[in-house]
Order: C-alpha cells, then sequence, then structure tokens
C-alpha cells in the first residue's frame, strides 16, 4: 500500500484559500479522517489527493513521488461517493467490474475478482441484482466493492454514509471498518460526523477554515483538545470565561467572571496574570452532589440550580445555572431512581485534570 504527505499545500479558489498550507502525513494501511464543519477545506483536501484538483502550493506525494501532475485516473486510487454513483440500467456485478473492463482485464479475471469483492462486502449471491433491488447500505456496500475490485493502492471515501439512516449509518460502519482492516488498504475517509470519526479513525485531522487545527488519535483528540475549536466541535464542552490568577507548574488558578476560582492542571502553556482566558469541562467530568458533605477529596466544588434535566435510562443529562448566569450541561451516567427536580439547588464537583484553559475565543 501507500504513504500520503502533502507538504504546505494551498489550494485556492478565487481568493478563496480553501485548503491553507496544509501539512499532512498519512500512514500506510491507515483509516485516517479528515473531520469538520461544512465549508472546512476537508473534501477539496481529498480531491487534492484523488488529482480532482491541482494544488496551487505545495507538492501532494505517493510514499516519496511527487504527484501534482499525475491525473486522476493514474492514481491508481479507489473512490467512494456520498451519493454512491452506481449506473442504475446495470446489474451489481456490471457496477463492480465496469473499471476492470475500462482496463481491459479478461472476462474470467473480471468473474474471480466481482466474486471475490461480493464476498469481502457480504453481498454474495446478489450479483444479478439492479441498484434498485437493494437497501441503501447495500448500494453503499456495491459502491465500495466497486472502489476496490480494482486493487488501488489508496481508497478514498467522501462522506459515503450521509445518505443511510441513523441505524444503517452504525451497521455500514462497521462493515467499513473490517473490510479496510482485512484488505490492509492505506483509506481516508471524509467527514463532519464526530461520532463516525472517534469509532472509526487511526488518526483524525481536525479541519477549520481550510487549516489543520490539530491531528491525533481519537482519545487524543477527544481528552487533550489543543484548542477551542477542536473542545467545542468534537463532543461537548462547557466553557467558563475567567482570567489567570496564578500558575505554577502543577496548576492555573483562574478567577471566573462569577468570582469562583476554578482550577486547572498545567498543560505546558504558559499564561500571564490577569489574562483572559476560558475553561473548557466536558459534560460527563462533572459529577453532581445533594450536600458538599458528599464530595470526594480532591474535587473542587460549586453550587449551581437544576435548570432541567433529561433522563434516558443509562443517562441523565441536566442543565444547571451555576458560576453566575452560565448554563452548564452535565451528564451523569447510571442515574439512581429520580430525587432530583427542576428549581432543586445542588453542588457540582470536577478534578483540576478535568479542566482545559485556552485564549482564544471559540
Amino acid at each position: 500500500m501507500v504513504t500520503v504527505n502533502l507538504k504546505g499545500v494551498s489550494k485556492l479558489f478565487g481568493k478563496v484559500r480553501a485548503i491553507d498550507d496544509v501539512d499532512l502525513e498519512i500512514m500506510e494501511d491507515e483509516l485516517f479522517f479528515l473531520l469538520g464543519p461544512s465549508g472546512c477545506g476537508k473534501t477539496t483536501t481529498l480531491r487534492v489527493i484523488a488529482g480532482f484538483y491541482k494544488p496551487d502550493i505545495g507538492d501532494v506525494l505517493f510514499d516519496d513521488r511527487i504527484i501534482n501532475d499525475v491525473p486522476a485516473y493514474k492514481r491508481n486510487i479507489g473512490m467512494v461517493f456520498q451519493n454512491y454513483a452506481l449506473w442504475p440500467h446495470m446489474t451489481v456485478y456490471d457496477n463492480i467490474v465496469y473499471g476492470l473492463k475500462i482496463r481491459d482485464v479478461s472476462k474470467a479475471e473480471r468473474d474471480r475478482r466481482a466474486e471475490e469483492v461480493l464476498q469481502i462486502v457480504q453481498l454474495g449471491g446478489l450479483g444479478s441484482r439492479y441498484p434498485n433491488q437493494l437497501s441503501g447500505g447495500q448500494q453503499q456496500r456495491v459502491a465500495l466493492a466497486r472502489a476496490i475490485v480494482t486493487e488501488p493502492e489508496l481508497l478514498l471515501m467522501d462522506e459515503p454514509l450521509s445518505n443511510l439512516d441513523a441505524k444503517l449509518r452504525l451497521d455500514t460502519r462497521k462493515e467499513i471498518k473490517r473490510i479496510q482492516r482485512d484488505l490492509g488498504i492505506t483509506s481516508i475517509y471524509v467527514t463532519h460526523d464526530q461520532d463516525e470519526a472517534l469509532s472509526m479513525a487511526d488518526r483524525i485531522a481536525v479541519m477549520n477554515k481550510g487549516k489543520i487545527e490539530q491531528i491525533g488519535t481519537p482519545r487524543e483528540i477527544y481528552g487533550n483538545p489543543t484548542n477551542s475549536f477542536v473542545a467545542g466541535f468534537i463532543g461537548e464542552t462547557n466553557f467558563i470565561d475567567g482570567k489567570v490568577e496564578s500558575e505554577d507548574d502543577v496548576h492555573i488558578k483562574v478567577n471566573t467572571n462569577s468570582g469562583d476560582c476554578i482550577s486547572a492542571m498545567q498543560r505546558g502553556k504558559s499564561f500571564l496574570k490577569g489574562q483572559k482566558v476560558m475553561c473548557s469541562i466536558r459534560p460527563e467530568a462533572i459529577q453532581i452532589h445533594d450536600t458538599p458533605a458528599e464530595v470526594p477529596n480532591g474535587r473542587q466544588y460549586f453550587s449551581a440550580e437544576i435548570l432541567s434535566l433529561t433522563y434516558y435510562g443509562v443517562t441523565e443529562h441536566y442543565v444547571l445555572r451555576s458560576f453566575g448566569d452560565i448554563d452548564l450541561r452535565v451528564s451523569n451516567f447510571n442515574p439512581e431512581l429520580a430525587k432530583r427536580e427542576e428549581g432543586d439547588a445542588i453542588y457540582i464537583s470536577f478534578t483540576p485534570k478535568n479542566v482545559f484553559v485556552f485564549t482564544e475565543e471559540v
């Protein structure tokens, strides 16, 4: 398989920089995700890698080969599109082998490969059906089979599950990950769906306004965001504004606008006394207590009021008023039988490790 490198790549459409000085390295056999909101540049990045667009600045490399001038059809890639792009008048078999026919592969070899990929995508025996006789999930697997039947070095997927309903998306995620693992093919997957990226990716590049904000494993991206954009885009978080009171090698103390003082873990970023910052705390990192006596040692606690609560069985989701006028979202897992109500005065707690301090605005 192949490694993919982008070195200082920019792509301009008029005066708009759809990609802005992107550096990226994708390892062999890796399932790599480009994740971000609409308009962040992730699909443009994929199209530059595919050869549909040529970079205006920088280089795209497959292994150590610069391929800026290599047309898409010579890059030995497989592509899975958002809308499946299946020929409705062709059978599943004919859709799958279309690329092989263009390459003048023999009929016997086309039959062998088609049968092999149909088994891989678990559609054995359906080669004679037409796309309109298949479910959405089956059609997407046909599109995937067509992409891998040519034995590409690189598999590219552009929002491949966005047209499926929630249940099919979950099932098809597992299938795509299984197939990618079985084939060991370097794969790049574009999505705006955080759950897809967190549950499937080996590594993720979070993009915003044409730039890469952070690259890392799902656990690194979620558990150690580098800035407020990543913290706010990946999952949910609560932002609390304040000013730095003090810092040392272990903790940063932040005076919130309400006068409360929050202690955060020092993560190597230096701040000035009085500097405006924001604290980020994930909903699941906050615990709820009825009295201060219930707060375990090592956790800082603050008063709060329940504005609303929603019970889901496994979890209970709260909106709390705290730190003056801030509405905090809190997730309580494995809740006991309901004993709290809207309007109740309670306490919340969290540890310094649960608090991230950022300088930039969300």
